[in-house]
């Protein structure tokens, strides 16, 4: 039987793409450009270097599957507590052009899955993942796999990222960061401004950071720790990283903005996690594939 074609928009690294894989479909991603850092960090399937916004739907009237995960620097940007943050916000706001700028993207995603549908015939299912600072932009997300929120045809079921009797164990290792096994354990479903103010102050005399009564100082006026401070994905659930991780020194404070490895970080903190990524290509699995 032939595997059933996926799309996958704003591939990245590809962690949808390994999901789909992984359920046995022929996933075929979709960037801007190639991420390739080395060391095995690239995308792993068939790869069309093409603007998504001059995607037309009728491209994928024989996919299965759609998802995507559009840039979400600008929504995660004006979710922060920073002033700058905040006058950003309200300037696009008050401007409609710059608002469609800024959303364009996320919205290319629904007029190409509609066009889809159009010249396929039949429903063709899309998923979008982005992050939490995105609803005030473009509505309350249908569920959140840890920082990982989803938009679209989101399954009803859905897996959990932990055990609530697991996430009652966290506790902070100094040098050593959250408890790999508990890490998603954070006050506020993973909102790190919401941690309690204690917990803050031992993590910051932990790894060193300047705090002042449970708040940064060292990056503004009293900030405390942003999701830009937290590492590399286990399992679904943000690990340790730049102040959380003492096993090796920070990459943001050892490369430049524009460096490979300031990059591949970034793309890795981004990628999906293979358990949710799996999860929706199982589910949208098409029942029967013609010959």
């Amino acid at each position: 039987m032939s595997k059933p074609i996926a799309i996958d928009l704003f591939c990245g690294l590809g962690g949808f793409t390994e999901g789909l894989l992984a359920e046995g479909y022929n996933p075929i991603g979709f960037d801007i450009e190639a991420h390739d850092y080395g060391d095995g960090k690239r995308y792993h399937a068939q790869l069309v270097i093409q603007d998504v916004l001059t995607i037309h739907g009728r491209q994928f009237k024989d996919a299965a599957l759609i998802v995507a995960s559009p840039p979400c620097q600008f929504f995660s940007y004006c979710a922060m507590p920073w002033s700058r943050a905040k006058k950003l916000a309200a300037e696009v706001r008050a401007s409609k052009e710059r608002t469609d700028k800024e959303l364009a993207l996320f919205r290319a995603c629904f007029r190409i899955q509609r066009e889809a549908i159009e010249a396929a015939g039949h429903f063709i299912p899309m998923v979008v993942e982005n992050v939490r600072g995105a609803q005030p932009w473009v509505g309350r997300a249908r569920w959140n796999y840890g920082s990982f929120y989803l938009w679209g045809d989101v399954p009803a079921l859905m897996p959990i990222t932990m055990p609530r009797d697991a996430r009652k164990q966290t506790k902070f290792v100094p040098n050593r960061g959250w408890t790999a096994s508990t890490a998603i354990a954070l006050p506020g479903n993973n909102s790190p401004r919401r941690w309690d103010e204690r917990q803050v102050q031992r993590l910051c005399d932990a790894t060193k950071v300047p705090s002042e009564n449970g708040r940064r100082t060292d990056v503004g006026s009293g900030a405390r720790f942003t999701s830009r401070d937290c590492g590399v994905e286990r399992d679904g659930i943000k690990q340790g990283g730049d102040w959380l991780n003492q096993s090796q020194p920070s990459i943001s404070r050892l490369t430049g903005s524009k460096s490979n490895a300031r990059k591949a970080a970034s793309a890795t903190i981004a990628k999906i996690p293979l358990p949710l990524a799996r999860w929706i290509a199982k589910v949208y699995y098409p029942k029967a594939v013609a010959v």
